[in-house]
């Protein structure tokens, strides 16, 4: 289970009684901070846990390093502990959006040494779908300790991205949508546009049209499409936050290209000092 990435509903819910998994309730809307946890209490994975975007996976802000800026280690692993998290238990990830907020807490894990972590395949719309448990009332407390062994290398700062992506053997891909990547809008930053250099891979391109994630085979031939010759270790992700970033670092896993690397700040960060580059319309690679 410790190299696997994905697990099916299935094979889930064959595994509800199994003490050495843990399940995490990751929902979120980034315009509805209370929409999580509501919907949480509203009807559940039996046993899962659930963890806030904004509280439990991100940390304190500055004005400058961007909306999701990474959580303190100290205070993540005592909440991964309160969720009964070890080093010998699974974790299973969810969310009702593709994984676009479940690999926050993916990516975190695996950046803080702990292999044992797996996304639901289908999310929690595939489980409702199929009738599935749904408890609403929450599980009793787990014990656990997490133990982070910080994976260094996995993050790149600004000052790095201003240099890379100038690069011509580098590949700096943003994960938001097409119009925010374009500049044609921006819901959420004060300044629309994008990092010059960067190419666009949108998060949900990586996803079938029912919600569960497009074969090994297939997201290695895109990529590959789109990075060329460029070594996984030679590719940067980022999006608006440093959250759906980590759908392109996962996808790429899946498609056997391990190595890539997280800009956590992303375009909110980038965009926060008005002396940085910024471009918008058309692009090309």
């Amino acid at each position: 289970m410790s190299t696997r990435l994905l697990v099916s509903t299935q094979e889930l819910t064959r595994n509800l009684d199994n003490p050495n998994w843990v399940v995490i309730d990751v929902r979120h809307d980034l315009m509805k901070p209370d929409y999580g946890v509501k919907s949480y209490m509203e009807g559940h994975i039996p046993d899962a846990h659930f963890v806030s975007v904004d509280k439990d996976l991100a940390g304190a802000h500055t004005g400058t390093n961007g909306r999701h800026p990474l959580p303190d280690i100290d205070t993540f692993s005592r909440k991964m502990g309160r969720c009964g998290v070890t080093s010998e238990r699974t974790v299973v990830a969810y969310d009702d959006m593709g994984g676009n907020w479940a690999v926050r807490l993916w990516w975190l894990l695996r950046w803080l040494g702990h292999e044992k972590v797996v996304l639901l395949d289908g999310d929690f719309r595939k489980w409702k779908k199929e009738l599935r448990p749904m408890p609403k009332d929450p599980p009793p407390p787990r014990s656990g300790k997490f133990v982070p062994r910080p994976l260094l290398g996995a993050t790149v700062d600004t000052p790095f991205v201003d240099y890379f992506r100038k690069r011509p053997d580098g590949a700096l891909i943003d994960a938001r949508a097409p119009d925010r990547f374009s500049g044609q809008t921006e819901p959420v930053d004060p300044v629309a546009g994008r990092v010059p250099g960067a190419i666009n891979r949108f998060w949900q391109t990586n996803l079938e049209p029912d919600g569960t994630w497009k074969s090994p085979e297939q997201l290695r031939k895109e990529f590959e499409a789109i990075i060329g010759s460029t070594k996984p270790e030679q590719t940067v992700h980022m999006c608006g936050s440093g959250v759906t970033a980590c759908h392109n670092i996962f996808a790429m896993e899946l498609a056997g290209l391990g190595g890539s690397r997280l800009y956590p700040g992303s375009w909110s960060e980038w965009c926060s000092d008005k002396t940085r580059a910024v471009a918008t319309g058309s692009y090309h690679r």
